[in-house]
């Protein structure tokens, strides 16, 4: 699925930003989630116009977020930390608000966006669902985010490898549907992960590229 009118509208929004790695970044994320979503989903006997609804849903789902780009991506230092989580957590009803603006989207997909931060054991957030309550997509997605976000390069942290991501997920396990979870261990670990470990190999090597043009900048080694 090429989701090219998903790649338009994230270009779109994404004009406002700053630096253009926060662009790609974005995009990044979300092709990981989107890809690895579709594999699980297909690992749990989902039907093709599920997946293909997720495959938008994954690409999608952050787009609340670039709503908020001075706050999230502005690279501030006036904005204290408590603050732009109080902000992030507002991108899943913004998510709503911007692809219903749009038009073009179903409800399902819209559903999925609007839950991908609501935990299995009620702890999520913004209506603290609980179980079957929350949309099967959005369960699907809730796995395939934190993974990808695990997996990659943040401000405070390095990117933790596959196998130590798993392992901070498992401590964290209640917050997962565990059917979904074991699906999305089996494609972890089979040959059909292959396209997204290079996914996320291409990011970070971008990300290694950043860093050394940068030192190179400051003259550094």
């Amino acid at each position: 699925m090429e989701l090219e009118r998903e790649r338009k509208l994230i270009e779109r929004m994404g004009a406002r930003l700053t630096v253009e790695r926060d662009l790609r970044d974005f995009f990044a994320h979300g092709e990981i989630v989107s890809r690895l979503a579709v594999l699980v989903a297909k690992a749990l006997g989902c039907d093709d116009a599920f997946c293909d609804e997720l495959a938008v849903a994954g690409m999608l789902h952050d787009i609340g977020k670039l709503e908020l780009a001075d706050v999230i991506y502005g690279h501030r230092d006036d904005i204290l930390a408590v603050e732009r989580s109080k902000y992030v957590r507002m991108h899943p009803t913004l998510g709503i608000d911007v692809l219903r603006k749009e038009g073009a989207y179903s409800e399902e997909v819209i559903s999925f966006i609007a839950n991908h931060h609501e935990n299995y054991d009620g702890t999520g957030y913004p209506h603290h669902l609980e179980g079957e309550e929350i949309p099967y997509g959005a369960r699907i997605l809730r796995v395939c985010d934190v993974f990808s976000a695990l997996v990659s390069n943040r401000a405070y942290r390095a990117a933790f490898s596959v196998d130590v991501a798993v392992e901070e997920m498992i401590g964290d396990v209640r917050e997962y549907d565990m059917k979904v979870f074991l699906a999305f261990l089996k494609v972890v670990y089979g040959p059909e992960f292959a396209p997204v470990r290079e996914m996320i190999d291409r990011a970070l090597l971008f990300d290694s590229e950043d860093l050394s043009t940068h030192a190179g900048d400051r003259g550094e080694d």
